[in-house]
């Protein structure tokens, strides 16, 4: 790993990391603007595909956290990006709320498959027709492959099973675009013109967060919060530079150790 450098940007997940579904983590809006007041670019890096960009602010600003469109970058955006790269015409399963940040893909004869969050669209009959254009030799992207994530009633699937299912029936193998690829993180911090050995991430979850940004070239920081389970820190390797009890809590270390 190369040697680190002055501090410049600390990238934050979001669910799970500042809030659970509708539900703020407690102090996290004290803490993220007493972040801002440090010097460091903040940017806010999500595996989300429920909900499209806009909509995703609107329910932060109404969790009373100052954010903007332009500091969110998304799994959605990136494969987006993908899409456009390749040409092609996707199916999209998709939480009907994720469309509109595709607004302008031709999606009509779909010779691709695009598959994240979306638990409306997971019927056999929808499956059915994704595991059919695949086995004619259309493309599988997917947003993220995330296990499961917090809701509040508990734990629930993520797309990750159903993306390993449409691999293990047609013999493919999805390229995946979000969080815990390197190219989504290395994307993110080109945008704050910052290197990896520059950043540090915050995140609920070790594999995806934590993991993905240390095999970045990140310092990454593990809460126990959102989807977090005891025992989670020693599932990676490295494991993470700190584990805090919640976003709070890693702030402070940021300010009190990284600065």
């Amino acid at each position: 790993m190369a040697a680190r450098r002055r501090l410049k940007a600390v990238l934050i997940d979001l669910s799970g990391t500042l809030h659970v579904e509708d539900s703020a983590v407690p102090g996290a809006q004290e803490a993220l603007a007493r972040l801002r007041r440090a010097p460091v670019s903040v940017r806010f890096v999500t595996n989300t595909t429920k909900e499209c960009r806009r909509m995703l602010v609107e329910r932060l600003h109404g969790l009373d956290f100052h954010i903007e469109e332009h500091e969110i970058f998304t799994s959605l955006s990136a494969a987006c990006r993908q899409v456009e790269r390749a040409g092609v015409r996707p199916l999209l399963l998709l939480h009907d709320s994720a469309l509109e940040d595709f607004a302008g893909i031709e999606t009509s004869d779909p010779n691709a498959v695009v598959i994240g969050l979306a638990p409306e669209h997971f019927n056999y009959q929808t499956m059915n027709k994704a595991f059919r254009l695949l086995l004619e030799g259309a493309p599988l992207i997917a947003i993220h492959k995330a296990r499961y994530y917090k809701r509040k009633d508990g734990l629930a699937l993520g797309p990750g099973p159903f993306v390993t299912g449409l691999e293990y029936a047609t013999d493919t193998q999805a390229t995946v675009v979000g969080k815990p690829e390197k190219t989504f993180f290395l994307e993110a911090l080109r945008e704050l013109d910052c290197q990896p050995e520059e950043a540090v991430m915050i995140g609920d979850d070790a594999r995806d967060d934590v993991g993905g940004a240390q095999n970045s070239g990140m310092l990454g920081i593990l809460v126990k919060t959102g989807k977090y389970r005891p025992g989670d820190e020693a599932k990676i390797n490295p494991s993470p530079h700190v584990t805090c009890d919640s976003f709070p809590q890693a702030v402070d270390h940021i300010l009190q150790h990284l600065l």
